[in-house]
């Protein structure tokens, strides 16, 4: 299936992690012009080392998502250098296991600035270019805990539940521009997050990592985590023309993990 995005501007944030990594390369594949944006000068360079091995191209940045300022100059650059972004992925990292209850203000806004703000400010930059070329693609990677709230996961589900009613508001606004704005979310996708809230799990409950991993997998219909490919791939399909009339939507990527309908 030809996706038709060859030769698009895309932005991937988080592009040095495994999800945005796996879904810079899948862009990649498909011909885009990929710019992986992470904080993480190495996480990048591993994305661009696997690219090059792929016999693609992803071109990396470096940007705090934090600083507002660096986002300006970030797209700037990448406009004055490619063109106007057409394909913009907002994948964020994730705070640290918490409660809902108890969490101090300073947390709150520590991670609201790092992980929703950021994504509010990065597609209002990038929009205008979207209008101009009357084509557009805004997608945002949360978690499945928009759907179906993760125990001791407070703060993840609080803020990341804010980004799924500004991206429906967000499509309703920018469709009749030619632009679309859709959720994507994980289930269990082998990442180091995914290590990283198994171990912590283990630890809250005095058992071990392999038995925790072990009754996670048993939650998932397909009885397997998925593999980063599984996501980066479903990213690059609501990025294409052959993805023109999904709008406003939750897609799961999840094996069938969440119960509710």
């Amino acid at each position: 299936m030809n996706l038709e995005i060859k030769n698009r501007v895309s932005l991937v944030l988080g592009a040095g992690g495994g999800l945005g990594g796996a879904i810079a390369l899948a862009l990649a594949r498909e011909g885009a012009t990929v710019i992986g944006c992470d904080i993480s000068a190495s996480g990048l360079d591993e994305t661009v080392r696997n690219a090059a091995e792929e016999g693609t191209t992803v071109t990396p940045m470096v940007a705090d998502l934090a600083d507002l300022n660096s986002l300006d100059a970030l797209v700037a650059s990448i406009t004055d250098r490619f063109g106007p972004v057409s394909i913009l992925v907002n994948n964020t990292g994730g705070p640290p296991p918490s409660t809902a209850a108890g969490v101090e203000a300073a947390t709150w806004r520590q991670h609201f600035d790092s992980m929703v703000l950021p994504v509010f400010h990065l597609t209002d930059l990038v929009l205008p270019g979207m209008r101009e070329l009357g084509w557009g693609r805004v997608i945002t990677s949360t978690s499945s805990g928009v759907v179906a709230p993760i125990p001791n996961l407070g703060v993840s589900n609080a803020l990341r539940s804010a980004l799924v009613g500004w991206s429906k508001t967000l499509a309703a606004e920018v469709g009749p521009d030619g632009i679309t704005a859709n959720i994507v979310l994980p289930g269990r996708i082998a990442t180091s997050r995914i290590v990283a809230l198994d171990e912590a799990k283990a630890a809250r409950e005095g058992r071990s990592v392999d038995e925790v991993r072990a009754e996670s997998v048993a939650s998932i219909p397909l009885r397997r985590y998925g593999k980063p490919s599984d996501y980066g791939d479903v990213v690059a399909f609501l990025a294409s023309e052959r993805a023109s009339f999904i709008n406003g939507s939750i897609i799961r990527v999840d094996g069938g993990m969440i119960p509710s309908i």
